[in-house]
């Protein structure tokens, strides 16, 4: 349905980030910020199925395998 287009790298970047952002939004905070907790999820969730839809917005593409 849709093309990837976040490379492998960039996508384990973003699944550790990701969780990082989200489990210090719940726990590493005074108060927990949903908003951030929210946030983490989803770049979690890009790295996880390697579509972003922002980059697709620019019409970011990986490069063709040979």
């Amino acid at each position: 349905m849709f093309a990837a287009n976040v490379p492998v790298p960039e996508r384990l970047v973003r699944i550790i980030l990701g969780l990082a952002i989200a489990f210090y939004a719940c726990f590493g905070l005074p108060q927990p910020s949903l908003l951030m907790a929210a946030l983490g999820l989803c770049v979690t969730a890009t790295g996880l199925v390697g579509f972003c839809p922002a980059c697709a917005l620019v019409g970011r593409r990986l490069k063709p395998k040979r």
